[in-house]
């Protein structure tokens, strides 16, 4: 018999558990608080359930880890990025990072992204699966355990789509922001979407309180459908009705994400149609330098950015370029997962 998921479990999924093993249904919120709050990777740890139940408990469920493969720590601040193996092998990035306000982890939500933006390495290698919620929990538990610290804020913009991923993610939300669980307020977690319309729309009617990181990365249909092919099916008037929708719903701004690439997207008269776009809007632009990747020609100087954010504030954009972390241990997001894999084909060759 296959042993169930149970960090994917929620309260109320545990307590029927207890209740079908002939315990009472509170046991179901102990375990939750071992597995939670405590961080228990073995059941024998949970010293105030009776021997008997752990034993039921390990015959029936598993408390799945993850494998630190590589871990990079930068010298020149405190961000340290994770290869993860997952217990079928695959490999995800984790990368924590700290800000003025705290301990800040951007985590991956599938292995592999079928969105195919021309920019980011973490589509080349292709899609292979979603992640579970115990597995975006276990990036997060799994850091603390290697830090010995508490995350104070959450990013959902590693390796994946997490909008493709959307009734595992909003899973995730749940477990992550239950006050008898993690309980971490969800006003601590941005989720970064290359824009899907109908999953934008879904999580503004849930009215979860998450920031909404939108990747924009142009202003004009014909060059953003080139770079990115989501916009293809959902062209930028959908996307930026979207974004309005979310801000009625909620109340939370959403943040335009605009990688600056030269020669591509950095022109002043591609300042001047973002500006045109979304003036009125309630919105920040987060400028980035685009990161560059090995299989393709991307490149952006921060010089580049500084003129692009100077010419958006001239139309009134409010606009700010990203703060660079890690530096000396930069690559671009999936470039850890790949070299991984190539390295493991080399082996077996």
């Amino acid at each position: 018999m296959e042993k169930k998921d149970i960090l994917s479990m929620s309260l109320l999924a545990l307590e029927k558990e207890m209740m079908a093993l002939g315990e009472p249904k509170f046991r179901g919120k102990q375990v939750f608080s071992w597995l939670h709050q405590k961080q228990a990777t073995e059941f024998a740890e949970m010293s105030s359930l009776s021997l008997q139940l752990r034993e039921r408990l390990e015959e029936n469920f598993c408390i799945n880890r993850l494998n630190i493969a590589r871990r990079l720590a930068s010298t020149i601040d405190d961000t340290v990025k994770y290869l993860y193996r997952l217990p079928d092998g695959n490999f995800v990035e984790t990368v924590l990072m700290q800000y003025h306000h705290g301990k800040s982890l951007c985590i991956s939500t599938q292995v592999g992204c079928r969105m195919g933006c021309q920019f980011c390495a973490s589509t080349i290698a292709g899609y292979v699966r979603n992640l579970t919620p115990a597995e975006m929990l276990l990036q997060i538990y799994e850091t603390e355990r290697d830090v010995g610290c508490q995350i104070d804020s959450i990013v959902l913009m590693g390796i994946g789509e997490p909008l493709d991923n959307f009734e595992n993610v909003i899973a995730f939300f749940r477990l992550l922001s239950d006050p008898d669980g993690f309980g971490m307020s969800l006003r601590h977690v941005t989720v970064s979407t290359c824009g899907l319309v109908p999953q934008m729309r879904m999580l503004a009617d849930l009215r979860l309180g998450v920031t909404l990181s939108v990747s924009l990365h142009s202003a004009d249909n014909r060059r953003r459908s080139e770079i990115m092919p989501v916009n293809r099916r959902y062209p930028i008037e959908e996307l930026l009705d979207a974004c309005r929708y979310y801000f009625e719903k909620t109340g939370r701004r959403v943040t335009m994400e605009y990688a600056v690439m030269d020669g591509v997207n950095s022109a002043m008269g591609d300042a001047k149609k973002l500006a045109k776009r979304i003036a009125g809007m309630q919105c920040h632009v987060n400028l980035i330098p685009v990161n560059p990747v090995a299989e393709r020609s991307f490149h952006g100087l921060r010089r580049t950015a500084l003129q692009f954010q100077k010419e958006l504030r001239a139309y009134g954009i409010n606009a700010t370029i990203r703060r660079t972390l890690g530096s000396d241990i930069d690559a671009a997001c999936g470039q850890l997962r790949r070299d991984a894999q190539q390295r493991a084909k080399e082996v077996q060759t």
